[in-house]
């Protein structure tokens, strides 16, 4: 296995979309969404280690889920955990772990990866990423995989790639935010539109050099703080630090600010499970289209529902079409899934009246 191969595996989210059952306290990473007996943030780092050495993957993550990541991923070492003693976006974390990447290997090329998405065929992702390594580490480039766009979702951003290139890694013209409906199939039908999945691939030389010319007073901050870097004097430094730099996406900060930005078209399935209802889309169905993750389901006249409790809870459900019913512990949600972008809204009101221990 290649010892330049990195990962740089994101794991501070809250997922706040898919509460009740993911929390501030336990979010949404660290739990088996899918009810295979994998945690998501276990099945993404089983998945980058059929490429990259062990050793060389990093969780990113809040300091708040440092026990967590250990708990879930006993292999890793203290090495291996970058916490964020704030919440900053991506550019701040993703700089400051490259630099201590590149300070341990000069010649590291990385992948950066959430580790809440759904990925069904892992060797073409296997495949998709040892060829973006491979331009990567003969390239000056900043790279991404885009996701081939099978219908105009208005949720995810866009990336608009070069018509006229042949190859099969292309030269990014723009960045797309969230579109209207109408925008989005406009970008279905010019036929050079990905979905932007938020990987992302780069060797260490060019990303902090990417970082110091788009973003020199983010770079100065972390920069100034290399010699603590992989030392037992990071962590004050961090401290003393992290909170200074400007809450910016890695997106803002650079992908739509540089010019060697270039993206390879993913030959696998990919869902980002940011709702209830994206995480119904990739589960099996019973044989009235209910998906069901732990319970026992006696359904009456009941179709289309996204049912999730603790292990083995029966449940009747009669009467109720296109639902998300999660039983937890403290919490009962009963809600349309038409209205699933609302679950933000409504968890700041369960916090605003009961209390914010259950959010």
């Amino acid at each position: 296995m290649n010892k330049n191969y990195y990962a740089i595996l994101m794991a501070g989210g809250v997922g706040s979309r898919f509460w009740p059952l993911s929390t501030k306290e336990f979010p949404k990473q660290f739990h088996d969404m899918l009810g295979t007996g994998d945690t998501l943030i276990q099945k993404t780092f089983n998945r980058l280690a059929t490429i990259i050495p062990k050793e060389n993957i990093f969780i990113l993550t809040n300091e708040l889920y440092n026990d967590l990541v250990f708990q879930q991923l006993p292999e890793v070492t203290k090495r291996q955990v970058v916490l964020e003693p704030a919440m900053r976006n991506t550019a701040p974390c993703i700089l400051y772990a490259s630099l201590k990447i590149q300070k341990e290997n000069k010649d590291a090329v990385m992948i950066v990866a959430p580790s809440d998405h759904w990925i069904e065929d892992e060797a073409a992702f296997a495949s998709n990423v040892k060829q973006a390594f491979n331009f990567c580490e003969t390239n000056n480039a900043l790279m991404t995989l885009g996701i081939t766009s099978t219908f105009p979702n208005t949720g995810y951003g866009y990336i608009e790639y070069d018509k006229i290139s042949n190859n099969n890694i292309k030269s990014v013209n723009q960045f797309r935010e969230k579109p209207d409906y109408k925008t989005a199939k406009s970008f279905i039908s010019q036929g050079n539109f990905l979905w932007n999945a938020g990987i992302f691939m780069w060797s260490a030389k060019s990303v902090v050099e990417a970082y110091k010319n788009n973003q020199p007073e983010l770079f100065a901050l972390f920069e100034s703080g290399i010699d603590t870097y992989n030392t037992d004097f990071e962590d004050d430094f961090i401290r003393d630090n992290y909170s200074k730099a400007e809450n910016i996406s890695v997106d803002y900060a650079l992908m739509e600010k540089s010019k060697n930005v270039f993206v390879l078209p993913a030959t696998f399935d990919w869902n980002d499970l940011g709702t209830w209802g994206s995480l119904y889309d990739k589960l099996d169905k019973d044989n009235n289209d209910n998906a069901i993750v732990n319970s026992q389901v006696l359904s009456e006249d009941a179709s289309g529902n996204m049912i999730r409790t603790k292990a083995n809870k029966v449940v009747v459900v009669d009467g109720l079409q296109d639902y998300i019913i999660v039983d937890k512990e403290d919490v009962l949600l009963i809600f349309p899934k038409a209205k699933e972008q609302d679950i933000k809204k409504v968890l700041q009101k369960v916090k605003d009246q009961f209390g914010e221990h259950l959010g």
